[in-house]
């Protein structure tokens, strides 16, 4: 039987009580957790995993290796030959390939292998890249730890995974015949573009995952719109270079003139349009190709500098110091870019210099998150 309440009994008496039963976060984040932290830790090694394909293949490409494996066998071609007989088989292919019979003719067996292994070690590691991305979102689906929202965001990573192995070969393809001896250079930008957007996919939901929904939802209504757009465009505009750069890596215009600031003596470099039809120009002519590479290069750091200025003038500390750290990279980005230039683009630099995009790309995105979700900070802050 119950007993008779006080007409003025303290409310507060039995408020512990009842907030027992109230769900911490409010009612955003009701249902829509999940693991959050392991997810978050699953895209960073997956992150790591991709940055080392990207390095990978850049060693691949600057040791002329990707000609090696003639065939795309994703599932059997995961082990390579294991006997004298099997490498001689895919030596013996090799050789039918102008790579071999232009510039390699003279490559013996064991030097072959120097490179199948090389090429081999990149397609492996694509592989266990999607490993870890079918077990890692399988384990996360059938456990039903995926925050709500969020199936779709990662099985894109992992369709456009296996799409960037489709375009692999469809790269690697293109120097298997006729009288290229390497890969089309607009075919491998195609590929390493993709891999950076891979890249900025992950970087992107590892930094939503890191704060709460809620935070996220309250963080949205304070974003600063102009700053958003600029660095959108700072985005796509250091996207534009990377592709531009993989064209200089696809025909090795790097080293083709090794002065700065001047091409050859001039400002403009000599012979730019000499190839028939004129268009082929931008894809296969060293001159025009690294011509234009320093160019976007000067335009980029202006635009750079425009919208760093404008991220200074952000009220929020931790926004201002993303668009710091983005433009001291893009100023170590284009200082590594001279330096190769000037020392022929040894591998050693080249593969800095690659890499270094991959910092200032991540650093581009996070001032751009930064804009949108702008960290709480206390009102003297």
């Amino acid at each position: 039987m119950s007993q008779k309440r006080k007409l003025f009994e303290e409310v507060g008496e039995s408020a512990p009580q009842r907030a027992v039963d109230t769900p911490k976060g409010g009612m955003i984040d009701r249902g829509r957790g999940g693991a959050r932290g392991a997810i978050r830790l699953w895209l960073f090694v997956l992150f790591a995993m991709v940055v080392l394909m990207i390095a990978v293949g850049g060693l691949t490409r600057l040791t002329d290796s990707g000609l090696s494996i003639t065939e795309w066998k994703p599932v059997t071609g995961a082990l390579p030959p294991m006997s004298e007989a099997g490498w001689q088989a895919e030596f013996d292919k090799y050789q039918q390939i102008p790579e071999f019979q232009i510039e390699n003719n003279d490559m013996t067996l064991a030097g072959f292998k120097v490179i199948y292994w090389w090429e081999w070690g990149h397609r492996q590691l694509g592989r266990v890249i999607g490993l870890v991305w079918a077990l890692g979102f399988a384990g996360f689906l059938i456990a039903r730890k995926i925050p709500a929202g969020w199936t779709g965001r990662l099985l894109l990573l992992g369709a456009l995974g296996g799409l960037q192995g489709a375009i692999g070969w469809w790269m690697v393809s293109s120097g298997l015949s006729g009288e290229r001896t390497d890969v089309a250079s607009y075919r491998l930008a195609v590929h390493l573009g993709l891999a950076f957007v891979i890249l900025g996919f992950i970087a992107w939901y590892a930094m939503l995952l890191a704060r709460p929904e809620r935070e996220l939802t309250q963080a949205r209504r304070g974003h600063e719109a102009k700053l958003f757009s600029l660095s959108t465009g700072w985005m796509h505009f250091a996207f534009l270079q990377i592709l531009i750069g993989a064209l200089v890596a696809g025909i090795d215009a790097g080293r083709s003139f090794t002065d700065w600031p001047l091409m050859a003596g001039g400002l403009v470099p000599p012979q730019m349009m000499v190839i028939e039809p004129w268009w082929r120009n931008f894809f296969e002519n060293p001159a025009t190709v690294q011509f234009i590479h320093r160019m976007t290069g000067y335009l980029l750091f202006a635009f750079s500098a425009m919208v760093w200025l404008r991220g200074r003038r952000s009220a929020n500390r931790a926004t201002r110091a993303a668009f710091n750290a983005g433009f001291i990279a893009l100023l170590a980005q284009i200082g590594m870019g001279i330096f190769t230039v000037l020392t022929a683009a040894p591998w050693q630099v080249a593969i800095v210099h690659q890499l270094l995009a991959v910092v200032l790309w991540v650093l581009i995105l996070r001032a751009r998150f930064h804009s949108r979700y702008p960290q709480a900070q206390s009102v003297r802050g």
